[in-house]
């Protein structure tokens, strides 16, 4: 091989090497990241979980009390759901589920509604969105008091023609200037109230998912 070919391929040797380096230093930074963030998103969800059900109120190990599923017709596009059970002395007290609201302003919205055995709201929270800073965010428990509306509400309080934000003549409250994220949020939370109703006996009986 000529000097020239011989540099040439040095040169190409190299820069496969580079892009082989580069592309494992990548991986291994994205794979870091997704851990952290998932841990992170782990964290919120486990403190927002003691904001809807307090410990004083159950006795069981709610975090692993839970199992997944999915149920098209509830919780559109394919989502996965997963529903932590409250007990005291094994006594049903609430579930709290984790699932999206599809149609937010700027994409799903993240959320847990707690459902007591009742049948009414022990509380809602917004786990993860990408609403408009200053406008859809006021969903957020940190930025408003909008979330603590859904408290001790039911299917029939308000009656079933209600669950739906003023400007659609119901009794919820929207943003100004923002409509479409709190009119997401509030048919998502009807429609988990709804899910329970029709499938309480399923969800507290269901068998808790095996460890990870």
């Amino acid at each position: 091989m000529n000097p020239e070919w011989r540099a040439i391929a040095k040169s190409a040797l190299s820069l496969g090497l580079v892009a082989i380096l580069g592309t494992g230093l990548l991986t291994v930074v994205d794979r870091l990241t997704a851990d952290r963030i998932a841990e992170q998103q782990r964290k919120v969800v486990l403190r927002q979980l003691g904001q809807i059900v307090p410990p004083s109120r159950y006795d069981n190990a709610l975090q692993d009390d839970r199992f997944s599923f999915r149920d098209e017709s509830s919780f559109p596009n394919g989502q996965e759901v997963i529903a932590y059970r409250a007990r005291q002395k094994g006594q049903p007290v609430a579930v709290i589920l984790k699932f999206a609201a599809p149609n937010g302003y700027n994409g799903a919205i993240g959320l847990l509604a707690g459902i007591n055995a009742d049948g009414s709201i022990a509380g809602v929270r917004v786990t993860s969105h990408k609403e408009t800073p200053g406008l859809g965010d006021a969903i957020e428990r940190d930025k408003s008091d909008w979330v603590l509306g859904f408290n001790g509400k039911s299917l029939g309080k308000p009656p079933p023609d209600q669950w739906a934000v003023r400007r659609d003549g119901g009794a919820f409250d929207q943003f100004t200037g923002a409509t479409i994220t709190p009119r997401a949020v509030v048919a998502a939370v009807r429609r988990a109230l709804a899910f329970y109703e029709g499938h309480r006996d399923m969800l507290f009986d269901t068998p808790p998912d095996p460890a990870e």
